[in-house]
């Protein structure tokens, strides 16, 4: 999370403002109905939360939910592995934009080391997960990373996707000139590794999927900012306290928690108020970028707030 929103003297939120577990879990499943099949806890930080693997537990024994997915930084992960392994969890998405040590801790702005992280990510591959790896690439920043990190992922045999830098949130300066295409990072790749494409057809996947022909091993290059999918994005985001939002680059979210707690709604009701959010949505920020960066613009949600 961004040191300078995240500092010493931020007020974080108190519990009874979280949206609490028992809610969480009725929004989820009013929303099966309406073709939720998989959902992603992510951050922030989702291993700072209590009981989160408990509240995994219950998900899979309670609903018919297809799939759980949880995106961590890392950093908790070898404490944690056991206890979300033994919850049922199955799949864990590891936040890494650098295997150098001096790299990563420029990057994470606290100077924490790249080694916490790959600590976790082998005790989690120890454990049974199903790793992924996802780094964002930034021009003047760790392109120099995007060999290393295909070698490290390569030779653990984790599928990695390579991140477009992307305008999320306000603080992070971002400029085109610092966009690292996916289209460069194949080129990038392609000087040490052979690398055949595969089908990528399904509107659920947001990553361009290749493989590597010797291992098979698949690897991934997300390109919101050189070719948007905002068209078949299929994706929802809940905040911890309880904001509904329909897009990565919103600004604004519908306050679900206040409205369930003030309104008490029925389980019906409370479906048809999720579906009307979702097919009210007209969001297309990715594919209007560059026409609303030449007007003035609300602040965007940020990275921290909603996860990826």
């Amino acid at each position: 999370m961004p040191k300078e929103i995240f500092g010493s003297d931020y007020v974080f939120l108190k519990k009874e403002e979280w949206l609490h577990f028992h809610e969480l879990h009725r929004i989820i499943k009013a929303l099966l109905p309406l073709g939720l099949e998989k959902i992603r806890l992510t951050g922030g930080e989702p291993l700072l939360r209590p009981g989160l693997h408990k509240f995994i537990e219950s998900l899979l024994t309670t609903t018919s939910l297809k799939d759980i997915a949880l995106t961590t930084n890392g950093l908790r992960l070898a404490d944690r592995s056991q206890e979300l392994y033994a919850a049922g969890l199955r799949r864990i998405t590891v936040s890494l934009d650098a295997v150098d040590p001096e790299i990563a801790g420029k990057i994470n702005g606290l100077g924490v080391s790249s080694s916490s992280v790959i600590k976790g990510i082998d005790a989690a591959i120890e454990t049974g997960f199903q790793l992924k790896l996802n780094a964002v690439i930034q021009r003047g920043v760790n392109e120099s990373e995007i060999l290393p990190l295909a070698r490290f992922a390569k030779e653990r045999g984790i599928e990695i996707r390579f991140i477009e830098f992307m305008d999320v949130g306000n603080h992070n300066q971002w400029t085109p000139a610092e966009v690292v295409s996916g289209e460069e990072i194949l080129r990038i790749l392609a000087s040490e590794f052979t690398l055949d494409p595969l089908d990528t057809s399904s509107s659920q996947q947001v990553a361009r999927t290749h493989r590597h022909r010797d291992t098979g091993m698949p690897l991934g290059v997300i390109t919101s900012i050189s070719q948007p999918f905002c068209s078949t994005c299929t994706r929802l985001r809940l905040s911890a306290d309880g904001k509904l939002y329909t897009c990565l680059f919103a600004t604004e979210g519908f306050d679900l928690r206040d409205w369930m707690r003030k309104e008490e709604p029925s389980d019906s009701f409370l479906q048809k108020k999720l579906s009307n959010i979702w097919l009210a949505r007209k969001d297309r920020y990715s594919e209007l970028r560059f026409e609303v960066e030449k007007t003035p613009k609300n602040p965007k949600v940020e990275m921290s707030y909603i996860g990826g």
